[in-house]
């Protein structure tokens, strides 16, 4: 990513606007929340999600959490039943993230999903964010405001010895509350996914015991063949073998590309929508050289696992 300068806004009205149009034009925002801050963009937008993971440095399309102003807005995106009503009731606004199965017409980036058929999503409490949102008007993908792996961010001075000059801006809004992530709570039935700033105890009052982890929620895409189409997938590819279509990157005559212009951050935004597009043709897929560094390390981890034996 291009340094840029990253401006500093206040808590106030006109921070608030500033931040909304910085979400509305695809860039990205560091905001405050009662758990920590996180690295807002819009979750609809896949350029703006792949940004996110590109200021991380994070390794993998892991999925993001999506941070909606109310329950209302929640149901948009996500499928409720009657535990995660009770959750959400309890617990909302607040620190608890809560994965459930996607609503139909979500509009959601597959990106912040990680092609998965669920979406991690919370209501936070902290009254920047609210205003951040609802000013906004639409669901924001954020992860933690930090390089991947660095200690996670509780002030806008953690967030700019991170990220000064990758993201668009932060919104200084003190320090946070809590100051731990938000607990995630998954699955059929539920289980603790990720401690965090609710107490297992508080969540156990009020729908009883929860199940013992599932890797298979906690760890999505870990397996070693995931995100795997139908037909086979044929990494490194120059060109197409016959019968095959082929996944391009970079200029060359493809089926469909990544992209032409050689653009990681293109490239990762595309790739879960390609491979769907590839592969209802019903051929097998052959994909084209990735450079491995940046989000190509992503990318090219998640072409592994769908071309992964299985």
């Amino acid at each position: 990513m291009n340094t840029i300068d990253t401006r500093t806004l206040p808590p106030d009205a006109e921070g608030i606007a500033a931040a909304a149009k910085v979400l509305a034009r695809g860039g990205l925002v560091g905001f405050p929340t009662e758990t920590v801050y996180g690295l807002g963009g819009d979750a609809r937008n896949g350029r703006a999600v792949a940004q996110i993971f590109a200021a991380k440095g994070r390794p993998s399309f892991n999925p993001l959490i999506v941070h909606v102003p109310d329950i209302d807005a929640a149901r948009r995106f996500a499928q409720f039943d009657d535990m995660a009503l009770q959750l959400a009731a309890a617990f909302w606004p607040g620190a608890l993230t809560l994965v459930l199965p996607l609503a139909m017409g979500h509009g959601l980036s597959p990106l912040v999903t990680a092609d998965l058929g669920t979406v991690a999503i919370r209501v936070p409490a902290h009254p920047l964010a609210q205003q951040i949102l609802r000013r906004f008007g639409g669901p924001v993908a954020a992860p933690s405001a930090n390089l991947s792996g660095r200690i996670s961010p509780t002030t806008a001075v953690h967030v700019l010895a991170d990220l000064s000059g990758v993201i668009d801006a932060v919104v200084d809004g003190g320090g946070c509350p809590v100051g731990l992530e938000s607990t995630i709570i998954g699955g059929i039935p539920p289980a603790l996914l990720r401690p965090g700033g609710i107490a297992v105890e508080q969540i156990e009052a009020i729908i009883g015991p929860l199940a013992k982890r599932v890797d298979t929620i906690t760890a999505p895409g870990q397996l070693a063949s995931h995100y795997a189409p139908d037909a086979s997938v044929r990494l490194n590819a120059n060109r197409a073998h016959p019968g095959e279509v082929l996944l391009g990157f970079g200029p060359m005559e493809s089926d469909l590309n990544l992209s032409v212009s050689g653009d990681l951050v293109e490239a990762a935004a595309h790739l879960f929508d390609h491979l769907h597009r590839l592969n209802a043709l019903g051929q097998p897929i052959a994909a084209a050289p990735i450079p491995n560094t940046g989000l190509g390390r992503a990318i090219n981890d998640r072409l592994t696992r769908a071309a992964a034996p299985r």
